[in-house]
């Protein structure tokens, strides 16, 4: 006999969002659906994913997404959504429920917690990311200040009334631990993985991507820049490699940071700098193929903060990766532990510059290889099973309560 407490899914990004959030989402919605009752409360415009037997309910709640550099009517509509949210959890949860939700937008996890707290539900969050320490990282809270402390009280709250925090790197443990209402009992971590799969895709002169291009080594810069990236380290490199003809940077993606790097292109015109539109999904593939390494340049202050999604997808197609980071971070141990590339101190363009030319100039051949490897431990079965084993103990252990 199936237990009568149901799963409900609290999210903004769900099908037919294409992120990587709502891909993540659904996948876990699905995956328990197949067992368990499961209801989503989805703030994603569109037609709603089909519900049958054996699939998740979907709901919309409304929802209006600023753009991320409007700071101020960003805010204001992730408030609103996570009040629609809360009022959505008073009216359906029951005794006995479990709602899983993520850390975006970053006012979400606090309604759910408050909602599943009177209604006598148990509640879990998906890190990743920290709050407020993305916004002191990105400069725009100081790390005194009081909407920073703030946020940390309100975190204090919520992480003794959470019932399991789930995180995607190993370096969130400590920061986490930090708040007396967290304790190491209520940590899962359930690392990402990618997407694409893993095996090694060669480097082609015919590549679509890379066949106009006359260097000989190719670096990639791709994704989502926030902020919680440093573009400026980025172009500062390309500025100090612009004499070295063999190499050249090849950068796609959106969000303010791709913005700011436009507009420093602009102004100096590097001979050695090539921009490509986003690259939809289906072209994915050929575009991560297309560079000799890839970087991923993060601000300082990022371990325990935020874990690269794209990471995985460098992996899973035989790239070594130049990862600008503390050595701490999680992506930074999975680099040294299987020696998948390089790791370079924020904010130090000459280092990133340097681990350029030497992946350029003395390249491990064997990389790729262990990349592909490295790639294909990370599983989405084994994460779906975690998810579906963490979602179970909540419903049926009543000692996981997560209250004193």
């Amino acid at each position: 006999m199936q237990p009568s407490g149901k799963i409900v899914v609290a999210t903004q990004h769900y099908p037919p969002d294409p992120s990587t959030t709502a891909a993540i989402m659904a996948e876990i919605a699905c995956r328990i659906a197949a067992k368990r009752e499961v209801l989503v409360l989805s703030g994603s415009p569109g037609p709603l994913p089909a519900s049958g037997p054996g699939k998740p309910a979907v709901i919309a709640v409304k929802n209006r997404m600023a753009k991320k550099a409007a700071l101020i009517r960003r805010a204001a509509a992730e408030i609103m959504f996570a009040l629609r949210i809360f009022l959505a959890l008073l009216k359906r949860l029951r005794r006995g429920d479990v709602v899983l939700t993520v850390t975006a937008p970053f006012m979400l996890p606090y309604a759910v917690a408050a909602a599943a707290w009177l209604k006598g539900a148990r509640s879990a969050l998906i890190m990743h990311d920290l709050f407020p320490d993305v916004l002191v990282m990105a400069g725009l809270l100081g790390s005194r200040s009081l909407v920073t402390r703030a946020i940390r009280l309100a975190n204090a709250w919520m992480f003794r009334q959470l019932n399991a925090v789930i995180t995607i790197g190993r370096d969130a443990e400590p920061p986490l631990l930090r708040y007396r209402g967290m304790t190491a009992n209520k940590i899962r971590f359930i690392p990402n993985w990618a997407t694409l799969v893993p095996g090694l895709r060669p480097v082609t002169a015919d590549n679509l991507y890379r066949r106009t291009l006359s260097a000989r080594f190719v670096v990639g810069l791709s994704g989502n820049l926030g902020f919680t990236h440093d573009p400026e380290i980025v172009f500062e490199a390309a500025r100090i490699l612009q004499e070295e003809t063999g190499i050249h940077f090849l950068l796609s993606g959106w969000g303010m940071g791709f913005d700011r790097l436009k507009i420093l292109q602009g102004e100096a015109g590097l001979p050695n700098v090539t921009f490509v539109e986003r690259v939809p999904d289906d072209r994915l593939e050929e575009f991560l193929a297309a560079a000799d390494t890839w970087i991923i340049p993060y601000r300082k202050s990022v371990a325990g903060v935020s874990v690269p999604s794209r990471f995985y997808n460098l992996l899973a197609v035989g790239r070594p990766v130049i990862l600008v980071s503390e050595q701490e971070a999680e992506a930074a141990l999975t680099v040294a532990e299987n020696r998948l590339g390089w790791v370079v101190t924020p904010g130090r363009p000459d280092e990133l510059a340097r681990a350029i030319r030497t992946a350029f100039l003395q390249g491990d051949a064997s990389m790729p290889q262990r990349a592909v490897a490295a790639a294909a431990s990370y599983h989405r079965e084994s994460a779906m099973t975690a998810y579906v084993k963490v979602m179970e103990e909540l419903l049926d252990s009543p000692e996981l309560t997560g209250r004193p």
